[in-house]
């Protein structure tokens, strides 16, 4: 069984016509760290920075990241 978890922050961005500047002050992120998380290049999922990004824009951690199988 194969899959991975891909994140989707771009389309939520987009979704709600946001940057990724404003999403960086919102979730207090630095940008390097935005990016990683936005193009699917995290090895390891902070749960406060999660967190953060989910408050910020206002949804569900299922509306931003999802198993690809």
């Amino acid at each position: 069984m194969n899959g991975e978890i891909k994140f989707f922050i771009d389309d939520v961005l987009n979704e709600k016509e946001l940057s990724k500047n404003w999403l960086e002050e919102k979730a207090n992120l630095q940008r390097s760290q935005l990016n990683s998380y936005a193009n699917n290049k995290v090895k390891r999922i902070d749960l406060d920075v999660l967190a953060r990004i989910c408050l910020a824009l206002d949804v569900e951690v299922g509306d931003i990241i999802k198993l690809q199988r």
